[in-house]
């Protein structure tokens, strides 16, 4: 079976992602970079990976939605899934949340080991949740307020298709 992980999406990805659709998240360097879950789903060549919030007081009253799954009821954040992207590969990297890790601080590495743990815990909720919010956009059987707050799946798709084929051409001339 498989298992989650937690990821950081390369910046320069995200922007590019952003530049056809604004509900992409930010994920640049000015604080930590965003945590993603990964891989939630494989469609079409894709994998699929949401963004991770750190947990607020408003998680512990919040309900889960189709969009919004509280982790830990909400003690340790969310996931929200109207914000998963479609990445590529060497886009992404790995958290390294072992203790030779010098670069996370103990409390926030402390607080991504338990997200991923009770997410490996919960993984069919996890990847049920994503897949009926990708096929139900897709199929466009979403209400229309779910549906407005998700990333466009299918535009992001084609745009990252074509951001392969050029980083594809660029590093095999690179070589």
């Amino acid at each position: 079976m498989k298992t989650l992980k937690l990821v950081t999406i390369n910046p320069t990805y995200c922007n590019y992602l952003r530049e056809f659709d604004n509900k992409v998240v930010y994920n640049n360097f000015t604080k930590k970079t965003r945590p993603f879950v990964g891989v939630l789903f494989d469609v079409k060549n894709f994998m699929y990976f949401a963004p991770l919030a750190s947990p607020k007081a408003k998680h512990l009253t919040m309900k889960n939605t189709m969009d919004f799954l509280k982790i830990d009821n909400g003690k340790l954040g969310a996931i929200n899934f109207n914000n998963m992207i479609p990445v590529i590969n060497n886009q992404y990297q790995l958290v390294d949340l072992g203790v030779n890790n010098k670069v996370l601080d103990r409390q926030y590495k402390t607080m991504l080991q338990k997200q991923l743990y009770w997410l490996n815990a919960n993984i069919y909720q996890v990847q049920y949740a994503s897949l009926n919010l990708y096929f139900r956009y897709c199929n466009d059987t979403l209400p229309s307020n779910i549906k407005a707050r998700c990333c466009n799946f299918k535009l992001l798709e084609e745009k990252a298709k074509l951001y392969k084929e050029v980083y594809d051409i660029i590093r095999i001339e690179a070589v």
